[in-house]
């Protein structure tokens, strides 16, 4: 399974933009997304835009990533506080993917 992440253009080339994620920088594929300019976020997978992102659903898509990689690290994790945007939304999860009370 491939992971879309949130990388945030620095500056562009001909078809390509140098993103930041963090503390990783890299040349970022932008032919599927168009023209991009410094600033505009980017969904990333396999370093290739997918999507022109707004910077909130950008910061959404990193709380999301950044939960998935501190569980699978064995950390503890709040997920009502990690996955805000599915906190009390229509429909609700189905039981088996809500977690279990202690």
């Amino acid at each position: 399974m491939c992971i879309g992440v949130p990388f945030q253009v620095i500056q562009t080339d001909s078809h390509k933009a140098y993103c930041q994620r963090g503390a990783e920088q890299r040349w970022i594929d932008t032919s599927l997304v168009g023209d991009v300019v410094p600033g505009d976020w980017l969904l990333v997978f396999l370093d290739a835009a997918r999507e022109v992102l707004t910077e909130a659903r950008a910061q959404q898509v990193e709380e999301a990533v950044s939960a998935i990689e501190r569980v699978m690290s064995g950390q503890s994790v709040d997920l009502d506080d990690c996955f805000k945007d599915l906190v009390e939304r229509e429909p609700q999860l189905p039981d088996h993917l809500k977690p279990l009370l202690k």
